[in-house]
């Protein structure tokens, strides 16, 4: 039997998480009172598998999306770790997972709470909770030996590297995990973060640049930053870094433009790219605007881009060979939100916003209509709206999405989405 790509649509705020089968919509399951941490996102592992945070429950999720299908529960292993989860990482193989804490629904960093995960056998998983410092950390768990987990601290900069093991092997009340190693970075300005599990090298972005590590053994070894400026088009810092398995390139959005929040319509936007193999970097222009998460096709990189002039979808078609590079392919229009970002607020406060998901196995994107409970998808290789699903819960604050293809690859990239 074929089995068809899958949605998972989460409204972390009604606290409902659907699996929808593509292009139909039809609802193969659903988990209600589960509230996603949004910012760690969902994370693809291994098997066809899907975790994420329950930020209420305070537990790690993994989901089997195909495993209803064999008679086998959508939810295979629930574990207890800290929460608010701010960031979600695993190691290649899927097995050695971290949790990082964050701000939640707080103004300043209070919890300095790591957990470290290791799934056995499913519905059996082990955790362990330590004591890092106060901040908006990122992880990456690099594999390659013993997995290390490496956190990425913003105040004061600094990426700290710890063994898995070592995390595991603490004494239970939340002990103090001291670091194996610690790497400077510029303070109040890292975010974003991404791995090769192919060489071992971890990426951090950062205002100044990508900066980069490569494992040896049990450390880090630094390697020149990446900067942002390419194809003739400097300024801007990138805000989200995420790998892209297909090609093997680093994809991220650049933005640049008025420091003023108010001002977001005349931020401009670049896609950002650096092909891992031949060294590759470039830039290309998607417009003014909101512009954040990107998802990854088999053939394309999708873009959603927030105005108030009208959204829209860019698609870009993805380098198929060496020299080859991006171009825009699509503009395609998304209906309006009726709680849209307006011209002198912000772009994040008290407004609608879009998620959106795509799978390295097949052409589908899905993109959300926050407050409207839609989410339109579309196929990028023909560059057409497909259809608009709908869900019985509003999708405040954009929801969140992953499209799963079995097969796909996706968990080569090891952080949460």
């Amino acid at each position: 039997m074929t089995l068809p790509p899958r949605l998972l649509v989460a409204d972390q705020v009604a606290g409902r998480t659907a699996l929808l089968d593509l292009p139909d919509g039809t609802e193969r399951a659903a988990l209600n009172g589960r509230h996603l941490a949004e910012h760690a996102g969902f994370l693809a592992l291994r098997g066809d598998r899907t975790a994420f945070v329950d930020d209420r429950a305070g537990e790690l999720l993994v989901l089997d999306p195909y495993g209803p299908d064999a008679g086998r529960p959508l939810v295979e292993t629930a574990v207890p770790v800290a929460v608010p989860a701010e960031h979600l990482s695993a190691d290649p193989a899927g097995r050695h997972l971290a949790v990082t804490t964050g701000l939640g629904r707080n103004w300043e960093a209070w919890s300095d709470l790591l957990t470290a995960v290791v799934l056995g056998a499913p519905g059996h998983a082990d955790a362990v909770r330590v004591r890092t410092r106060v901040g908006e950390p990122g992880v990456t768990v690099v594999g390659g030996g013993g997995p290390l987990v490496v956190l990425r601290h913003r105040e004061p900069g600094e990426l700290t590297v710890h063994r898995h093991s070592d995390l595991m092997a603490a004494a239970p009340a939340c002990p103090p995990a001291g670091a194996l190693q610690r790497i400077p970075l510029p303070d109040h300005d890292a975010h974003g973060d991404a791995l090769d599990p192919l060489t071992g090298r971890l990426f951090a972005a950062a205002g100044s640049g990508v900066h980069r590590a490569r494992r040896e053994g049990d450390r880090l070894i630094t390697e020149p930053p990446l900067p942002w400026g390419a194809d003739g088009r400097s300024g801007g810092r990138g805000f989200y870094l995420r790998l892209d398995p297909v090609r093997r390139t680093l994809w991220s959005c650049v933005r640049g433009g008025p420091a003023d929040p108010g001002k977001w319509p005349e931020w401009t936007n670049d896609a950002w790219w650096h092909q891992l193999d031949t060294g590759s970097t470039g830039r290309l222009e998607l417009g003014p605007g909101l512009v954040f998460r990107l998802a990854v096709t088999a053939r394309h990189i999708a873009y959603a881009r927030v105005h108030p002039d009208g959204d829209e979808l860019v698609l870009l078609a993805a380098p198929t060979g060496p020299g080859g590079r991006p171009h825009v392919t699509a503009r395609l229009p998304l209906p309006e939100m009726a709680g849209a970002p307006r011209r002198g607020g912000t772009p994040w406060d008290g407004v609608q916003r879009r998620a959106i998901a795509g799978s390295p196995g097949g052409p589908l994107v899905a993109v959300s209509r926050g407050g409207h409970g839609e989410i339109h998808l579309f196929d990028a290789d023909r560059a057409v709206r497909l259809t608009t699903l709908t869900v019985p819960t509003p999708l405040d604050d954009g929801g969140h999405l992953a499209l799963l293809t079995p097969g796909d690859g996706a968990h080569m990239d090891t952080v949460g989405r």
